[in-house]
């Protein structure tokens, strides 16, 4: 029998999320190391939810709020073999590429500081991540002065020049 469940995740203001899957035990301290390579000022927390021996939740990190709020994150979703980063000050598009090519991760679900819902499949034998719901849906299409915002935008925070 498989139960479907949603898991309501809030991001706090100031930080952002990248969640994703991976397969080894090494996955915390590659991760680590590809962060800290990307950029020294980075702060960041990282937690592994491990999915075979004594399946534990494995972290690390930088910074000790963030590596708590990723195990808290974590330990809510537990669903195995699943990762979760928060970064502070620092956006995901810097780095998401690196943790793409880090050789344990199989996917990442979402990178973001909306509020999320992780869409999860629990059996008998445990949990698994089948989605993501990131943010909200549409409420139109953008117009000229919010074509100007978003470019705008993008300047103001050093995104583009």
């Amino acid at each position: 029998m498989v139960e479907i469940k949603s898991i309501e995740i809030k991001i706090p203001d100031g930080l952002n999320m990248i969640l994703g899957q991976s397969h080894f035990i090494k996955t915390v301290e590659d991760i680590y190391e590809t962060l800290i390579e990307s950029s020294i000022s980075i702060k960041f927390g990282v937690a592994f939810c491990e999915a075979s021996g004594p399946c534990l939740i494995r972290f690390t990190g930088n910074d000790e709020t963030l590596e708590a709020l990723a195990k808290e994150i974590s330990k809510k979703i537990s669903a195995g073999h699943s990762f979760v980063i928060f970064l502070e000050k620092s956006f995901p598009i810097g780095v998401l590429k690196r943790i793409q090519a880090v050789s344990e991760v199989v996917s990442t679900f979402c990178a973001t500081s909306n509020p999320i819902q992780v869409i999860i499949a629990q059996t008998d034998q445990g949990r698994g991540i089948l989605g993501v719901i990131d943010g909200f849906s549409p409420k139109g299409i953008e117009n000229q002065e919010q074509i100007q915002e978003r470019r705008n935008f993008l300047r103001k925070i050093g995104y583009k020049k």
